[in-house]
């Protein structure tokens, strides 16, 4: 099992998995504020971004498989996958806070590029963090974020260690 884990991450259909994932969660992301009208907040923005690294990642070994592309990825993937779990949690906490008056987000993002200027209809944030728009199975947005992100956080990490114990090698 561990030789399989291990060999997985040099099959460019694995990084192509990760790879699609992550583009139907932007695609989805998408749909949710276009679509549906819900106003993505900055830490919904961040989250995005996340989801990006990820799909960049796994784009990236996807197309051109070797060992410096897929220690690339496997730093991308790893650092966005923490990162947004993460930003994630922060954001459930923002949701539940007992006195919502005293917790407060950004409203420009905090990027060190201004994309919120250059891709506005990616990064801009109008929603509000606080409130709750849209629930499925009980769980708002960015506690499905939190199931997400530590999913991926979890293969990142079974992948690597494998990856690590069995070749001695990424």
């Amino acid at each position: 099992m561990i030789n399989f884990l291990a060999r997985l991450s040099n099959q460019r259909w694995a990084w192509g998995t990760l790879f699609f994932s992550a583009l139907a969660l932007e695609a989805s992301a998408l749909y949710f504020q276009y679509g549906m009208g819900l106003e993505p907040c900055i830490m919904c923005i961040y989250q995005r971004t996340a989801v990006l690294g990820v799909l960049l990642s796994g784009l990236l070994v996807f197309l051109m498989n070797n060992a410096l592309t897929r220690l690339i990825g496997f730093i991308g993937w790893g650092v966005s996958a923490i990162w947004g779990l993460l930003i994630a949690i922060e954001h459930v906490d923002i949701q539940g806070a007992a006195n919502p008056f005293f917790v407060t987000c950004e409203i420009v993002p905090n990027f060190p590029v201004p994309l919120h200027d250059w891709v506005p209809f990616f990064f801009a944030a109008t929603g509000d963090c606080g409130k709750i728009d849209w629930e499925f199975l009980t769980l708002s947005m960015p506690q499905w974020m939190i199931v997400i992100f530590a999913a991926y956080s979890a293969v990142f990490t079974i992948s690597l260690l494998a990856r690590l114990f069995y070749h001695r090698a990424i």
